[in-house]
C-alpha cells in the first residue's frame, strides 16, 4: 500500500464536506483495529486510512494550509503505514487523572520495549520502537501516554500469524496483560501484512 501524499489530504474546505461520513468509517474501522490490554493500555494498530485521518484531522484543529505544514505531517505519520510483512500501531496508555497519570508513567518506562505477539507455535515476535518517535517520546524517568511501535515479520512469521491464533502480550516488570486478537482484528492485521496498510 502507498505512503500518503500531499494528493491524499483534503483541503479544509473539501474535508468538511466528507468529514462526517469519513469520521463514522474511521470510528468503526479503529473498532476492529484496537486491542485492550489490561486496565490502562491500549493499542491501536494503524493503516492508510487510520494515519490519513489523523493528519486530515490535525489539519483542521491546526489550521494546517500549507504544502510545508503537511508534508511535515506526512513525514512524521506516513511510518505508521505498515508495508507488507509489518504491522504498525500506537500505544496509549489510557489514564486521565493527574494522580495516576504521576503514579503509573514513571513505572512504566519502556513500556513500548515490553510489547510483543505471540504466534501460535508460541514464537515471541517483540515490538520494534520508531526511533524518531522515540528521541521524541522516551525518558529515563517517565514514559510518554503514546508511543509508535512496529513488528517486522519473516515470511514464516507472517504465515503463522495468518494461521492463528495471535496474543499480544505485555511483560513490563510493572505491567503484565495478554490479550488474543479477535476474529475481526486478526482480519483486518492479516490484510496488513500481506498487501501493506
Amino acid at each position: 500500500m502507498p505512503k500518503l501524499t500531499l494528493d491524499d489530504i483534503n483541503d479544509l474546505r473539501a474535508y468538511e464536506r466528507e468529514r462526517e461520513d469519513f469520521r463514522r468509517d474511521v470510528i468503526e474501522l479503529k473498532r476492529r483495529r484496537r486491542v485492550e490490554l489490561g486496565q490502562i493500555l491500549t493499542l491501536l494498530f494503524e493503516n492508510r486510512q487510520t494515519i490519513r485521518f489523523q493528519i486530515q484531522e490535525m489539519a483542521r484543529i491546526e489550521k494546517l494550509i500549507s504544502d510545508t505544514a503537511i508534508e511535515t505531517e506526512l513525514r512524521v505519520y506516513n511510518p505508521l503505514i505498515p508495508d507488507p510483512g509489518h504491522l504498525c500501531a500506537t500505544l496509549f496508555v489510557e489514564l486521565t487523572s493527574k494522580d495516576a497519570l504521576m503514579e503509573w508513567l514513571p513505572k512504566l518506562v519502556d513500556i513500548e520495549r515490553s510489547v510483543s505477539l505471540r504466534l501460535s507455535d508460541g514464537e515471541l515476535v517483540r515490538a520494534v520502537v520508531d526511533e524518531d518517535h522515540e528521541r521524541q517520546l522516551t525518558r529515563d524517568e517517565v514514559t510518554a501516554s503514546v508511543h509508535y511501535v512496529r513488528w517486522e515479520l519473516s515470511p514464516g512469521q507472517v504465515e503463522r500469524f495468518v494461521g492463528g491464533p495471535v496474543t499480544v502480550v505485555v511483560d513490563h516488570p510493572a505491567y503484565r496483560a495478554e490479550t488474543e486478537l479477535g476474529d475481526e482484528t486478526l482480519a483486518e492485521l492479516r490484510r496488513d501484512l500481506q498487501h501493506g496498510g
